[in-house]
């Protein structure tokens, strides 16, 4: 198996899980806001669906360093600053991912998930500026595919901010949950706030889908 090979194995890998641990995060979160089940149970949901909401969560960190050096492998040069960026973001975002999952009751947590959402924020930022140059430098010229991959993916990281800030009521009331102290009002709040996000997670299937299908069939 060549390097190449190897790369895109992983690739898919990434698909595959993130695709596929979204949706059972999503199908779990249901039992979660269940009032009329025991909060036994719905503790016992929540704690699988924050279990499995971690392997999308490492998908997406790692996807932009292995789709990088997925197109370095097919020849699309990169200069060596930029190189060493991709090589870099994957472990620098994976270790937010997993400090942040592991250590949620530290005292630095809220400071560094503001880090977090802002480190979000300039990846997206560095998408569209890195495709709207070379769009404008014709650097991708024969590949410009990378490029709708490249926008959908700053689309994806969006829409995982957007989720964020309409759960907020969600994750105030399953410390609740936690404490068995919720009442009906907070219960209907983490359904709305669940209601909130369903767009959201179902466009990031769709548009995960549609860049599935851009990367085999490489239109332009």
């Amino acid at each position: 198996m060549s390097i190449y090979e190897l790369t895109l194995f992983i690739h898919i890998i990434l698909f595959c899980y993130w695709l596929g641990g979204d949706v059972g995060v999503f199908y779990s979160s249901k039992f979660v806001v269940d009032s009329s089940l025991p909060t036994d149970s719905r503790l016992l949901a929540a704690k699988i669906m924050l279990g499995c909401d971690l392997i999308p969560r490492i998908c997406m960190s790692l996807m932009l360093t292995v789709g990088g050096l997925l197109s370095h492998y097919m020849g699309i040069e990169h200069p060596t600053w930029l190189l060493i960026a991709i090589v870099l973001l994957g472990p620098i975002w994976l270790s937010l991912v997993l400090i942040l999952h592991f250590k949620h009751h530290a005292s630095f947590v809220p400071l560094l998930t503001k880090i977090d959402f802002y480190f979000r924020c300039a990846v997206i930022a560095a998408i569209i500026g890195s495709c709207i140059y070379a769009f404008q430098t014709n650097r991708m010229e024969g590949s410009h595919w990378i490029l709708i991959k490249l926008i959908g993916f700053g689309f994806l990281v969006f829409c995982g901010l957007m989720i964020r800030i309409n759960l907020k009521d969600f994750i105030n009331t399953y410390s609740k949950l936690l404490n068995n102290i919720q009442t009906v009002e907070d219960d209907n709040k983490m359904v709305k706030s669940l209601n909130l996000v369903r767009p959201w997670v179902i466009t990031i299937w769709i548009v995960l889908s549609l860049e599935a299908v851009v990367g085999i069939v490489k239109p332009f």
